[in-house]
């Protein structure tokens, strides 16, 4: 008589080993990410000095390309578990690479045409004639920019899911970089040349998308599992990118449902007056810069947890998200702790107005308790798009988020902006509750089959 078992579960699932992967993985990719900002504050910054109208043209552009990236990445973020199963077979793994590329074409192409329709959202949206005219090129170029991205983002999601978050920096920095030299380059101009203004941006962001797409493409061809792949398009396998996009496109329309609704709490704030409007603004910059922390360390997570969804280890999974949950915890009350203490040369960076400054000092510990349960919540989320399952993370949002936008404007005509705020921190802790209540119940239902005698 034998006994017959299942393989043996992944080795060690204790906290300090897992926190200590996670923080290994996760830096390269907040560090990625804190470089893109920085390079994105350099075009603000160039086109302000070049003329105000250009700038206000940008604005106007970027309102629809940020989030337009944003729910393209979000998609494509749903690739990453299926490529962290496979993350030791090549032949299983090509055909979810090539799907991967495929769902970037799609949805890049929706945000390209949301991007190029920049002029008739303006017009609708009644945007002054004079900074319509201004525009130009500018949407086409970050039109194609979208669909690069979109095409680069299939690269780097897979690089994520195999672990590869180096790969992921270096493409990243490389097209900042060049971003960057672009714009203070061909904005206004260097010696005899004269410049492009708005366009010389346009170029300068959709020239930085190609590269960061070749570089992050070059490195997954020479990653050790896919190396010697072709990894050519071939023809799309529709059930397999509808099934990643059945990850995917929750997660897209989570991250549409939070910008939406983030819009929405600002318009409550301007109706305050201009000094809560601009308070409101540079909390949300200082929120923005802590939050990516943990979209980088649950973005870390998802390959560490992948060998345990192998296993249908559930104490195993359940301890991935515990040391995601330990690391953003920590990432970010480091982070809060630098700016408290820092808080009067950073807060001069972005206002020279004492009134504003002021309200920003009195809104910091709600700000950073909003920054607390924002980073726990997208933990846990992850945890949901580790084990594939991100419907819930949506309805999730959905609530919260929708019963916020509804009440934003009544509260903040009570209560100004404070009250906004202790609305937002009310509803990412109810989130917190939902997505962690979401992934104790759906990890629950993954435990494999008790072993079986023979």
């Amino acid at each position: 008589m034998g006994v017959t078992q299942e393989a043996a579960p992944p080795s060690d699932a204790s906290g300090h080993g897992l926190v200590r992967r996670t923080v290994t993985a996760a830096l390269p990719l907040y560090l990625t990410m804190l470089a893109s900002t920085a390079g994105g504050l350099v075009d603000t910054a160039v086109l302000g000095r070049h003329a105000t109208a250009s700038l206000a043209a940008f604005a106007l552009t970027m309102a629809v390309y940020t989030p337009a990236t944003a729910t393209v990445a979000g998609a494509m973020r749903g690739v990453m578990p299926f490529v962290a199963a496979h993350d030791d077979d090549p032949d299983a793994l090509e055909p979810v690479v090539r799907d991967g590329m495929w769902l970037g074409i799609g949805t890049g192409l929706l945000g390209a045409l949301a991007v190029g329709a920049v002029p008739i959202i303006g017009l609708v949206a009644g945007v002054p004639q004079g900074t319509l005219t201004e525009l130009g090129p500018l949407p086409l170029l970050l039109s194609a920019s979208v669909l690069v991205a979109a095409v680069g983002n299939a690269a780097t999601s897979t690089l994520v899911g195999l672990g590869r978050s180096k790969l992921v920096m270096r493409a990243g920095t490389t097209g900042t970089a060049a971003a960057v030299v672009l714009s203070l380059t061909l904005v206004s101009g260097i010696g005899p040349f004269d410049g492009l203004g708005l366009a010389g941006a346009g170029i300068a962001m959709l020239v930085s998308s190609l590269i960061s797409a070749t570089v992050a493409h070059w490195g997954l061809r020479r990653s050790s599992v896919l190396a010697g792949r072709s990894l050519s398009l071939g023809r799309p396998d529709v059930r397999a990118v509808l099934r990643l996009a059945g990850v995917g496109v929750p997660l897209a329309a989570t991250v549409l449902i939070k910008f939406a609704v983030l819009g929405v709490l600002s318009i409550a704030a301007a109706r305050v007056g201009t000094v809560s409007v601009a308070a409101h603004s540079i909390a949300v910059s200082l929120v923005g810069l802590m939050f990516t922390a943990a979209v980088a360390i649950g973005q870390a997570t998802i390959p560490l947890m992948a060998p345990y969804l192998k296993a249908k280890d559930v104490r195993g999974l359940r301890a991935g998200v515990r040391a995601g949950v330990k690391t953003a915890l920590g990432a970010v009350l480091l982070l809060g702790g630098v700016l408290t203490v820092l808080r009067e040369p950073v807060l001069s960076l972005f206002t020279h107005d004492p009134a504003a400054r002021d309200q920003v000092l009195a809104l910091l510990p709600v700000v950073l308790l909003v920054v607390v349960t924002d980073a726990l919540q997208a933990v846990f989320g992850f945890g949901l798009v580790a084990i594939r399952d991100t419907v819930p993370s949506l309805l999730a949002f959905a609530l919260c988020y929708g019963l916020l936008a509804v009440a934003a404007v009544p509260l903040s005509a009570l209560g100004g902006l404070t009250a906004l705020w202790l609305a937002l921190l009310a509803a990412n802790t109810v989130l917190v509750v939902g997505q962690a209540g979401f992934f104790h119940q759906r990890s629950g239902r993954l435990t494999g089959p008790r072993p079986r005698s023979a």
